[in-house]
């Protein structure tokens, strides 16, 4: 009797739709969605099916059909079908889109393509369209009306076409779709005419490429490969194409629409669209001279001139494969008297095995036991792209004379023993600056990801003891990172996102330098959040099934939010960096499970908790039930006085 009622839609149908629809296929793209989440199209590997529905803000037909899709995306979910709307106009903001979703109840993710680059290829015309991939062959099986619009009800007693959910309903069982292409109503999408075929090479495409990819793509850069002339760009253009649409490249992974960063180097949308309208219609040459054959790009030994001071760090052979542990050596240090240092270059010996260097000073050798302890000074840090850093004006590091310069190596090794011999040069200042340049780190070494989670969340904060200023942050995590977050919460209660990186990328650790600092006052936190995706749809994913401690090697996991700041109260000639009190205000920031700016007897680590057993009570001198920052610096000198 059901394949009767099949067989009766189809001849219904027959008018509508083409005998043999061409099939197109889908490439794989990532886009911020209307809360600045990444989302990857192809990202579950397992998917039953993928639904696109085309949205556009102020379409009364989207509108009315927002009931149908939240009930398509309530009734197959746990089918395995991945639904997102997609929003190609270039009339609406994230912002306008978030809005309208609150406002009519949109609870899926809507894909915002800014740059219009989505939607062109995919050959929309209109909202409301709904386009069905099928993921194993990534075509589309489907594109057109959800359904014709009748009451639902009637469409569940089979009284109506409902064409998208026929669809899906074979896709699930496995058979041939009932219907391929199905024309309906929706609201027309301003394509502005783009003719790819008549960009120029040499004027259009070239200048793109010098101003945001040749200084990595050179003979010598960082990249596998060097965009040397117009062969070279059109036999790498396919994956030219594929790292651009899954932003991958460049490598700069910021939220565009929080906070505004100097060195920015993502990829303005006009210049994405003319780049992927080019490369998609064959990558012409056409007139004129190659100017890639005349580049020369400037690569100086030392990219701010020559140093100061340059240390040679001792050679290490770095196997060809198996774990290396953290090389922690030592230079001595070669100056007599105390200097500023106002910034630094790292360039490793071999780039392909070091993964990161920190860098700082010690006033003492430390014990064997103890090497790799916490620097007296931390001065700066090195990982692909960001090999140099240059203090904020008015600051710097200082350095004593005597005792050593300390170094962290961390060594990843690549199917081929190599020797590398790293060299570090340091720029020093002739006067005192006014301040000196601090760094903290929101940690949290309790961190547990537990296996096959896809989003699993990690939180920890600094509380700024003292007026500050924020110049840069860093997020760093291993191979399950997903997306990184710095939040500030004010002591008036307001809270701004002031970092997100919604694409984290393990393999490019980047400084987001303020354009303008940030002043915040006492009391503030800065809250680092980390994602995790410990899941088999992860690629970088080492091992899905065990569960995540934190750790130093990149198979186990970090929450380690670097910021670099200043005391706005300290100056050079009057340090009042308290070195105590930044370390108990860095151990509260992931003491304090439930983020109320109080340590509650259970959330202290056991040992801890015992020996406050009968102390507590009189520690918590406000009696508020938990430690703020000063009652844990006063618990600290009641243990050490326990203690002597």
């Amino acid at each position: 009797m059901k394949g009767l009622v099949r067989l009766l839609i189809l001849a219904a149908c027959a008018v509508c739709l083409p005998l043999q629809a061409a099939v197109q296929k889908v490439d794989n793209f990532v886009l911020l969605d209307h809360t600045g989440a990444a989302q990857e199209l192809f990202y579950d590997r397992d998917a039953r099916a993928i639904v696109l529905i085309v949205q556009g803000n102020g379409c009364q037909i989207i509108r009315s059909l927002t009931p149908d899709f939240q009930a398509l995306q309530k009734d197959y979910a746990k089918k395995g079908v991945r639904m997102f709307m997609l929003n190609s106009n270039l009339q609406d903001t994230r912002a306008a889109i978030a809005a309208e979703a609150r406002e009519w109840g949109i609870d899926m993710p809507i894909l915002h393509d800014t740059a219009q680059v989505i939607g062109r290829s995919l050959n929309l015309t209109r909202t409301g369209e709904v386009i069905v991939i099928e993921p194993k062959s990534r075509e589309i099986v489907y594109r057109g009306a959800l359904n014709d619009r009748v009451d639902y009800e009637r469409q569940k007693k089979g009284a109506s076409n409902t064409y998208v959910r026929d669809v899906l309903d074979d896709l699930v069982k496995g058979r041939a779709v009932a219907y391929s292409e199905v024309n309906g109503p929706g609201c027309l999408i301003n394509f502005p005419e783009q003719d790819g075929a008549a960009l120029s090479y040499a004027d259009d495409i070239v200048p793109i490429l010098t101003a945001n990819c040749t200084g990595c793509h050179s003979e010598g850069g960082i990249a596998p490969w060097a965009m040397t002339d117009y062969n070279m760009i059109r036999g790498f253009a396919p994956m030219i194409r594929e790292v651009l649409r899954t932003k991958r490249m460049p490598p700069w992974h910021a939220d565009p629409e929080i906070g505004q960063f100097t060195g920015n180097h993502g990829l303005p949308d006009e210049d994405l669209a003319t780049l992927l309208a080019w490369i998609e219609a064959g990558a012409p040459r056409g007139e004129g001279d190659d100017p890639l054959l005349s580049l020369q790009v400037d690569k100086p030994v030392w990219a701010m001139g020559e140093p100061d001071l340059i240390l040679e760090l001792p050679a290490f052979e770095v196997p060809a494969s198996g774990e290396v542990d953290y090389v922690y050596p030592l230079v001595a240090n070669p100056l007599d008297h105390g200097v500023w240092i106002v910034a630094g270059t790292i360039i490793p010996g071999d780039t392909k095995a070091v993964h990161h260097v920190l860098v700082g000073s010690m006033d003492e050798k430390p014990p064997e036991h103890d090497e790799g302890e916490v620097f007296d000074n931390y001065i700066m840090g090195y990982a692909p792209g960001n090999e140099s850093g240059l203090m904020p004006e008015g600051t710097g590091v200082y350095v004593p004379a005597g005792g050593y310069f300390a170094f962290q190596m961390h060594y990843t090794p690549y199917g081929r023993e190599s020797v590398d011999v790293t060299k570090a040069g340091f720029y020093i200042a002739d006067e005192p600056p006014g301040n000196f340049l601090r760094q903290t780190v929101v940690v949290n070494p309790d961190i547990s990801i537990e296996p096959r989670s896809a989003d699993h969340e990690e939180t920890a904060y600094f509380e700024f003891y003292d007026d500050a200023t924020i110049y840069w942050l860093v997020p760093h995590a291993h191979y399950r990172g997903k997306a990184g977050s710095f939040e500030l919460q004010y002591p008036d209660g307001r809270n701004e996102v002031v970092l997100s990186v919604p694409n984290y990328d393990f393999n490019w650790q980047r400084t987001y330098e303020f354009e303008e600092p940030i002043k915040v006052p006492a009391g503030t936190r800065i809250v680092h959040r980390m994602t995790y995706d410990n899941s088999s749809n992860n690629p970088g994913n080492p091992d899905p099934d065990r569960k995540v401690p934190w750790g130093l090697q990149s198979w186990d996991e970090m929450l380690y939010g670097s910021v670099s700041f200043s005391w706005d109260n300290e100056r050079s000639d009057a340090p009042l960096h308290d070195e105590r009190t930044a370390d108990i205000a860095q151990w509260m920031g992931f003491m304090d499970e439930d983020m109320d700016g109080l340590v509650q007897r259970g959330e202290l680590p056991f040992k801890l908790r015992m020996g406050l057993l009968f102390s507590f009570g009189d520690l918590d001198g406000d009696g508020d039930g938990g430690l703020n920052l000063q009652e844990m610096v006063d618990m600290l000198d009641h243990l050490r006085s326990k203690r002597s």
